[in-house]
């Protein structure tokens, strides 16, 4: 009996280990930052990228992985020297449509700040490079409800018009799911 307390001892002894090491490691290791992408490309311009016409095919899985809503976005862009307005016309595989309308606009020659409905304040953009970093807080239609909940949103611009979405989804600093999106200027992929 008390070689198996001392055994279970122990266990729980090496858990708490393994467990603050990994509490550890993961405090340790550094965030990706746009500004780890300052030399790739193509460069992305969001201003370039979306004005006219590009198309999105997008999935939206849960924190375990199950896909929970797979959609296709219609963007219309309009840049004026000033600010860029995007007109977003979600259609999902469940019939639902969705319009959003993004004002977006310059600050210099690496940040944007953008506002939609929905949007708590303005979404922050930084884009060095191929990639674009987007901050911010979203008032997300959940059933009757609404939830605020925080976009990490990454955008990695590719050869020939593709780019390449993967937005994390968090509430009270957990994550609860991933966006993941492939985008398509058709003007840009022709060779």
């Amino acid at each position: 009996m008390f070689s198996s307390a001392i055994e279970r001892l122990g266990r729980c002894v090496l858990i708490v280990a393994v467990s603050s090491a990994a509490i550890l490691v993961a405090g340790c290791s550094s965030s990706m930052k746009p500004e780890d992408f300052a030399n790739k490309q193509p460069r992305f311009v969001i201003e370039d990228y979306f004005a006219g016409k590009t198309k999105a095919w997008g999935i939206f899985e849960d924190r375990f992985g199950n896909l929970r809503r797979e959609f296709v976005v219609d963007i219309t862009g309009t840049w004026d020297g000033t600010q860029l307005v995007l007109d977003e016309r979600f259609v999902y595989s469940d019939g639902e449509k969705e319009t959003r309308i993004w004002t977006i606009r310059k600050q210099d020659d690496n940040t944007y700040t953008g506002t939609a409905a929905g949007v708590v304040g303005a979404a922050i953009g930084k884009s060095f490079g191929n990639a674009l970093n987007w901050s911010y807080d979203f008032d997300l239609k959940v059933g009757d409800g609404t939830w605020r909940v925080h976009f990490n949103d990454w955008m990695f611009l590719q050869p020939e018009g593709v780019m390449l979405n993967r937005a994390t989804v968090s509430k009270f600093g957990i994550d609860i799911g991933t966006v993941t999106l492939a985008f398509l200027k058709p003007a840009l992929n022709q060779s």
